[in-house]
């Protein structure tokens, strides 16, 4: 009963998490500022309130856990936050639809990196999907050419490798890294505030992306970064899918900003490709749960 309850739990958080999440890039354009403006108030208001939540906390218990744990949280939170930098400048360089089709290329990333580092060799259902996710990206990335859109494709592409990075770097540790993300905006937004004091704050409505980065950031990362301590990795990667999913959704009602024939081709094959992964991934754990219970029994 405690393991169901746990499962329930964990599912709840994690589509809070990813729900909260498909707000971060319709706020951002909401904000309309410059692109250093607003990664200042996005890293730096998401700065302040993780640590105000991390005092409150602390002060609380003594099992808050650590801002960053040791060296590989070091490498996590610089991976994060170089992922700030790349994401924001994506944001200014090409689509919605572009940036959150090609932020899920992270799993393939997440994939190599693992069988590289981790010596976790994929099998071949996996292969194939990494195989078929990168005929998507490609086709996302050959429609922008010549529209101005290929940089901010390539900073999309960064910043899933980032993410894949610091994925990969945690699950190695075995750490919590739950405040570690939050704390990783320090390097953005050091880089940011030099930026500013040369050209000033350029932003016309700076209560959306405050409220983004108080409000938004915090809980979305807080509650996807828990998520794996009650649900497996597959159920985790299918809320991440939300932001794909419905951010693209939000702007086109908000900005009624429609995305090319090849973005919905490519998006269209990552999503479908990353669905049919995680289910399967699903399947065969369950699989492997009911064998271990039979052959097992307590």
């Amino acid at each position: 009963m405690s393991s169901h309850n746990d499962h329930q739990k964990g599912l709840l958080i994690t589509a809070i998490g990813g729900l909260t999440l498909t707000l971060d890039i319709p706020l951002i354009r909401l904000a309309d500022g410059g692109a250093w403006t607003i990664l200042l108030l996005r890293t730096g208001t998401t700065f302040v309130a993780a640590m105000i939540i991390w005092s409150i906390w602390r002060a609380l218990s003594r099992n808050a856990p650590q801002l960053i744990p040791g060296w590989s949280g070091l490498v996590v939170a610089i991976c994060y936050g170089l992922t700030s930098i790349t994401f924001v400048t994506g944001v200014y360089h090409t689509s919605t639809a572009d940036l959150v089709f090609i932020l899920a290329f992270n799993t393939v990333f997440a994939a190599l990196l693992s069988w590289i580092f981790l010596k976790e060799r994929p099998r071949l259902v996996t292969l194939a999907a990494m195989l078929i996710m990168i005929l998507g990206v490609l086709v996302i990335v050959g429609g922008s050419v010549g529209t101005g859109h290929l940089f901010g494709d390539f900073m999309a592409l960064c910043s899933a490798f980032f993410i894949a990075v610091a994925i990969t770097i945690s699950r190695a540790s075995g750490k919590d890294m739950g405040f570690t993300a939050l704390v990783g905006v320090l390097l953005p937004l050091a880089l940011a505030a030099f930026m500013v004091t040369g050209e000033g704050i350029q932003v016309n409505a700076p209560w959306w992306i405050i409220f983004n980065g108080a409000v938004v950031m915090p809980i979305s990362f807080f509650c996807l970064a828990n998520g794996p301590r009650y649900i497996s990795g597959p159920e985790v990667a299918m809320f991440y899918l939300l932001e794909t999913v419905l951010a693209p959704v939000w702007v086109w009602m908000i900005f009624a900003e429609t995305p090319t024939r090849n973005s919905l081709i490519g998006g269209a094959i990552l999503i479908i490709t990353l669905v049919a992964h995680s289910l399967w991934q699903l399947h065969e754990g369950r699989k492997r749960r009911t064998d271990l219970a039979v052959h097992h029994p307590a």
